[in-house]
């Protein structure tokens, strides 16, 4: 290599016979990072490289779309993500834009289907998502239904958008569509899902709706998304872009691609059915304990003082018996335990066994058919509206959002 590449050249590797070009990025150790032509980035010795164009870095040219007034208004309110997004090669990382012209820049299509107002949040990894970060969102949602939107579309990363999903439905009625969605392959890959997922949620976001749901590929195929109850939904793979799945029912409905025809489930909850009503108080001081064999006594201990804890149990919901005079102690100290079970599928029933009946005694809530993350985001909920412990205990065992279903279908 005579000369050492500059950020965003176009250069050819050539190593052990095999030559592919790409943008360079960053160079550390005698190692450089490339952006091949695919959209991956690889690592590969510097003194392979050769430079064969230079680039000047310029920004692209951002064209203002017309929208046209008399369709139909939807919100787009961003969390972070990769739905519009652009490379930046000093980074070789996709960084979101959420200006309106640079969604309907990122993905054309949808100025056909509605005009658009984004309102950007924040831009954060969806692992630094907070329970005081959904309250804004759902405070952001509720003031842009009252503005007049006729569909929300919330852009989340993936790796918590169930959790932000079902803490959204916990705090709000909504007469309107609210469609989480995201993307499990960046922008700048062929095998990207953001343009796909982004229409279907734009037109989930104009259906006859009216509750908190998650629009993600229904298959690896480019065939259809899937429409998710907020409350029932997991991510369950870390990177196929099938990865979002509802747990323990059937999900709403779906969006075929490319048509954008909309199918909905007779169970969903309509469109202009419910009034718009705000309710974000949360208890932060809940947690979730995941129960395993041989679990120490001084890991409850160490939740003293917390309000809730939602225990993940084995099978139909059980924990050790060595830890059950433990739950009791800090359930009569006025922390609330409601247990749930790890299998995700099916419910729990802690009446079958003398260690459920014992747990029962102990205080602990059976948490039926809910998941232990959406069993969480409740309880930060319940108590936090709450006029009183027993109150509290009554509205964990009630059908709030969706979340539970009194007999197990699946």
């Amino acid at each position: 290599m005579s000369k050492k590449p500059e950020t965003g050249d176009i250069i050819r590797c050539t190593l052990e016979g095999c030559s592919l070009e790409g943008a360079y990025i960053a160079s550390r150790d005698g190692m450089a990072t490339i952006k091949l032509t695919s959209g991956y980035n690889i690592g590969v010795p510097e003194d392979t490289l050769e430079t064969i164009a230079t680039s000047e870095l310029a920004e692209p040219q951002v064209v203002e779309i017309t929208q046209d007034v008399n369709l139909p208004l939807i919100s787009i309110v961003s969390t972070g993500g990769t739905i519009a997004s652009k490379i930046d090669y000093r980074t070789g990382a996709v960084t979101s834009q959420f200006k309106t012209s640079d969604i309907l820049n990122a993905i054309p299509g949808l100025v056909t289907l509605a005009r658009f107002r984004a309102v950007q949040l924040c831009n954060i990894l969806s692992e630094n998502m907070t329970p005081s970060i959904w309250q804004q969102l759902a405070r952001a949602i509720h003031d842009e239904i009252k503005a007049g939107a006729r569909g929300i579309v919330v852009t989340h990363g993936t790796d918590t958008m169930a959790y932000s999903a079902a803490a959204v439905s916990f705090m709000l009625k909504t007469p309107v569509p609210v469609v989480f969605v995201g993307s499990q392959r960046s922008a700048d890959r062929p095998s990207s899902d953001n343009v796909m997922n982004g229409m279907c949620a734009a037109k989930t976001a104009l259906s006859e709706l009216g509750e908190v749901v998650v629009v993600m590929h229904g298959s690896t195929s480019d065939d259809a998304c899937a429409i998710h109850r907020g409350t029932r939904v997991r991510k369950m793979h870390t990177s196929r872009r099938d990865a979002f799945q509802t747990i323990g029912s059937d999900f709403l409905g779906t969006v075929s691609y490319p048509s954008l025809t909309v199918k909905l489930s007779p169970s969903v909850v309509k469109r202009d059915t419910s009034e718009l009503i705000l309710k974000d108080h949360l208890e932060e001081k809940c947690g979730i304990v995941w129960y395993y064999p041989g679990m120490s006594v001084e890991i409850l201990s160490a939740w003293k003082g917390y309000k809730g804890i939602v225990l993940a149990g084995t099978g139909l919901g059980h924990a050790g018996t060595d830890i059950i005079s433990r739950i009791k102690e800090m359930n009569d100290s006025g922390t609330l335990f409601v247990m749930t079970s790890q299998c995700l599928k099916g419910r729990v029933c802690d009446r079958v066994y003398d260690t459920g009946r014992d747990l029962l005694n102990a205080g602990v809530i059976e948490g039926e058919d809910m998941l232990p993350e959406v069993t969480l985001v409740k309880l930060m909920w319940v108590l936090g509206n709450s006029k009183s412990p027993q109150e509290a205990r009554e509205l964990m065992k009630e059908n709030l959002a969706g979340e539970m279903t009194r007999r197990s279908s699946v």
